[in-house]
């Protein structure tokens, strides 16, 4: 799904632009993935899984992706730098199209800016002018105090945990949890 281009101003001046995804964004996205992969452990990858992220895949992922009519992705370019991206997904399940998916990252450079709010203004967005949409659905790594903060002022409440769900290098084991949103019609 292709979205309409979205400008905004930064907390701190700078211009922002929220789009979907272009052949164009494919290097700096391959630089986005690795880089935020290491800059905190609440994203589910590390830099060295990164590797199996190539141009061929973006490419068919940006294509798949600005198709598809359950899902759209996100990006969001500062100064054209890749800052982060988002997005939203839903089936096309008869018992589960009432549920939409979300997801999003952003450079630790970008955070505090009004960037993740402005992408979630779009999600959500996105999810009320499905008719069948009820409830947008998401998950954190424990720990993640920030996002929780402003998933909670999107509207998301907390709906349970997955007790050590996630294990890093160390061997530390974090619990993961997941938030809805609902939509209300």
């Amino acid at each position: 799904m292709i979205i309409p281009d979205v400008e905004f101003t930064l907390k701190d001046g700078r211009s922002a632009l929220i789009r979907s995804p272009r052949d164009e964004d494919i290097p700096g996205m391959l630089d986005y993935l690795y880089k935020s992969a290491g800059e905190t452990e609440f994203i589910l990858r590390y830099p060295e899984e990164c590797g199996k992220y190539t141009p061929e895949g973006e490419k068919a992922l940006f294509d798949r992706v600005n198709a598809a009519d359950n899902e759209a992705m996100l990006v969001c370019l500062v100064e054209g730098k890749v800052a982060g991206n988002s997005q939203i997904m839903w089936s096309r399940g008869i018992k589960t199209r009432h549920r939409a998916s979300v997801a999003i990252a952003l450079l630790k450079e970008y955070w505090g800016q009004g960037i993740g709010t402005r992408m979630f203004r779009e999600m959500i967005r996105i999810a009320e002018e499905n008719e069948n949409i009820l409830q947008v659905e998401l998950d954190f790594v424990e720990g993640n105090t920030r996002a929780r903060a402003l998933y909670e002022k999107m509207g998301f409440r907390l709906t349970g945990v997955r007790p050590n769900a996630i294990r890093l290098k160390n061997g530390t084991l974090l619990n993961e949890y997941s938030m809805i949103r609902e939509i209300r019609r």
